[in-house]
């Protein structure tokens, strides 16, 4: 599907599945060779990331665990400028390294938050699955897919899809 309508606004493809798919995997190959000697916490921020979690997850050759956190900024297509925290943080990560799985960081607004919050824990090392670990450097366009989502739909499309103007 090149074109889609999620709601009432149309999309077309800009990142297909198997590109999705094969940067997945280099960034595991790279987290899988920085993290070799760890038995690092993946913390994936809902619901956005939970896909590209999933998929990372599967291509982890190290022993690990996972654990979800929710944060809500957006409302529609524009972020609200507030971070609350739905789910918190249930695992002791002090001393331990925490790989943040987030999905998409455009303001930061969510990032610094989380970020602040897991410090005071006092982990060995904090590291963002987008940043060194960026999968796509996008424009600063609405996508849906892939997890992302347009006010709750959209986020089973196996694409990343771009909103037409």
């Amino acid at each position: 599907m090149d074109k889609i309508k999620v709601r009432d606004r149309e999309f077309t493809v800009s990142i297909p599945e198997a590109k999705i798919l094969q940067r997945v995997a280099e960034v595991a190959a790279q987290i899988n060779n920085d993290l070799k000697n760890e038995n690092p916490l993946f913390l994936a921020v809902l619901n956005g990331s939970f896909v590209f979690a999933a998929d990372l997850m599967r291509c982890m050759e190290m022993p690990c665990e996972i654990s979800f956190v929710r944060m809500a900024s957006y409302e529609g297509t524009s972020s609200t400028g507030k971070v609350k925290q739905l789910i918190g943080l249930k695992e002791e990560i002090k001393g331990r390294t925490v790989v943040i799985v987030e999905d998409i960081i455009d303001s930061g607004l969510t990032m610094k938050n989380l970020l602040a919050t897991l410090e005071e824990k006092q982990p060995k090392d904090i590291r963002i699955a987008d940043i060194p670990y960026c999968c796509f450097d996008i424009p600063n366009d609405f996508i849906v897919g892939y997890g992302l989502d347009y006010d709750g739909e959209g986020r089973n499309l196996r694409s990343i899809y771009t909103v037409v103007e």
